[in-house]
């Protein structure tokens, strides 16, 4: 058990590499590498107060939400963050990993939705299923091996609970329990 000020400490630092990482990969993925590819049009002023501006804000805010829920529940109750190097110790199955297995992968998405539908722009939408086709070989390729490998039969039990992609909002009847 760690001391108070030994678990504050470390909790901290769980929160500086968050915000790293964060900055980093959901940061590249959704801002930098937009703004490269986007430059021309984002020079382009867009007419305020089409019905599109409140879809796309919703999309974007909606996104950034799950991903920071998510993200900060790895560091609160899995003691890790979202990098690969330094992954949750604990298996986190509350909030919104009660219905999907991969929410943070679908906040990402819909950020991105919400900005092609802000730019309307066809690289941005082959962007976005590129992203997307990533999320998913990774996905299959290295974080659910690993995952089953680290977390064993707790990890199976909720493959078997919670989908992988399409949320599911209502419990699925088994014998065990997650």
């Amino acid at each position: 058990m760690m001391q108070p000020e030994l678990k504050k400490t470390y909790t901290s630092f769980l929160l500086i590499k968050l915000a790293i990482f964060t900055i980093v990969a959901p940061g590249s993925i959704t801002v930098w590498i937009p703004m490269y590819w986007l430059m021309p049009w984002l020079r382009r002023s867009i007419a305020p107060g089409h019905w599109w501006q409140a879809l796309a804000s919703a999309l974007i805010l909606i996104g950034a939400w799950g991903y920071f829920w998510c993200a900060l529940d790895f560091v609160f109750r899995g003691r890790g963050t979202p990098a690969p190097i330094d992954p949750p110790q604990v298996l986190v199955v509350q909030g919104l990993y009660r219905y999907t297995r991969n929410p943070m992968y679908l906040s990402v998405l819909m950020v991105l939705a919400g900005e092609y539908v802000l730019f309307r722009s066809p690289i941005f939408l082959e962007y976005l299923v590129l992203v997307g086709l990533g999320f998913l070989l990774f996905v299959l390729i290295y974080e659910e091996p690993a995952l089953t490998r680290k977390m064993g039969a707790a990890y199976e039990r909720y493959c078997d609970e919670v989908p992988r992609w399409i949320p599911r909002f209502w419990r699925k009847r088994t014998n065990r329990a997650v």
